[in-house]
């Protein structure tokens, strides 16, 4: 985003915060649509600052999986698959083959651990680009609690499974 008249750390910091403040306006414009009153605007401006409010925390959750590249590799995420591309090691984890999600430190970096049913172990370094699209594939895997990662993740949490998928194969190991 390239804006004149804005210092670049400034023009940065809206781009990062860019979703929260989007959520901000929509949940102003419910305001004002309630303010204007009526038996129609009232009801949509609620439904639209409901809407607002549930979308600004999503964005706050997010933003916390938003950091600065600072690890080599590139994180893709498409068609329910999570690709690493690393300078000595990267592969693909289908988000259907996922058993494990771990945050886990190695060599001094932290990294995302995620292990399939059949063993299998892609490293994931947090601070890697693209590491935000992990969001929202996470928030894909049934019953993971996404408050729970987003906190991990700034507590700096390590090697406890923040996520394990529940059936009977897994069960007896």
């Amino acid at each position: 985003m390239s804006v004149g008249f804005l210092r670049p750390e400034v023009a940065a910091g809206l781009v990062r915060w860019r979703e929260v403040i989007a959520s901000v306006a929509a949940l102003a414009i419910g305001g004002w649509l309630v303010w204007l009153g009526g038996w129609l605007l009232m009801p949509l401006g609620a439904a639209v600052a409901v809407l607002a409010v549930a979308w600004g925390l999503i964005a706050l959750r997010r933003l916390r999986f938003l950091r600065g590249v600072a690890a080599p590799g590139v994180v893709e995420v498409d068609e329910g698959q999570i690709g690493y591309f690393g300078p000595t090691f990267g592969g693909f984890v289908a988000l259907s083959d996922l058993a494990e999600v771990r945050l886990a430190v190695f060599y001094g970096a932290r990294h995302w651990r995620l292990k399939t049913t059949a063993g299998e172990v892609l490293l994931v370094p947090v601070d890697a680009a693209g590491a935000e699209k992990l969001y929202d594939a996470f928030a894909a895997l049934p019953g993971i609690d996404m408050a729970r990662l987003a906190a991990a993740i700034d507590r700096g949490v390590e090697t406890l499974p923040l996520w394990r998928r529940e059936t009977t194969a897994l069960a007896r190991d």
